[in-house]
């Protein structure tokens, strides 16, 4: 009974010790720029902030579409109002993490900046009605081979 405790400890403390190394070590770190397509908390369970960039390589082409994670809740205040515009995303990768509690992708954003000017709130300005077209004069109806009989 009491081996059987041990392993149970050290199994516990090898997966603790391993979600521990895979959130605080990074695979990498960099940079992504593009239109914040979505952002959103998604999870049963775990609410993580998930989030779409979309990367315009080339316009007029098609975008590249990039996924991230966030676990920061001020990023992920900044993300929510940035929905739509142009951001550049600094993000680390960690490779390993034993669950999606913490995050559906293995991009975790930690700073995000706002490239444009949030647009102005546009003033309702109502349409204008077509002009109306007058009628030919004395009042007949124009005749021909595609007029309306």
């Amino acid at each position: 009974m009491r081996v059987i405790i041990i392993l149970l400890l050290l199994i516990a403390g090898g997966a603790a010790a391993w979600t521990w190394l895979s959130l605080e070590w990074s695979y990498s770190d960099g940079e992504r720029a593009g239109v914040l397509q979505k952002y959103s908390h998604r999870g049963w369970l775990c609410k993580t902030g998930e989030g779409e960039l979309a990367q315009y390589v080339v316009p007029g082409l098609a975008p590249v579409f990039w996924e991230f994670s966030v676990r920061d809740a001020a990023i992920s205040e900044q993300l929510n109002k940035a929905v739509g515009h142009k951001v550049q995303v600094h993000y680390t990768e960690h490779r390993g993490v034993p669950s999606s509690c913490f995050g559906d992708t293995t991009y975790f954003a930690d700073r995000v900046l706002l490239e444009d000017d949030p647009p102005a709130a546009a003033a309702a300005v109502p349409a204008a009605a077509p002009a109306a077209v007058p009628p030919a004069a004395g009042g007949s109806l124009p005749s021909g081979p595609g007029a309306p009989h």
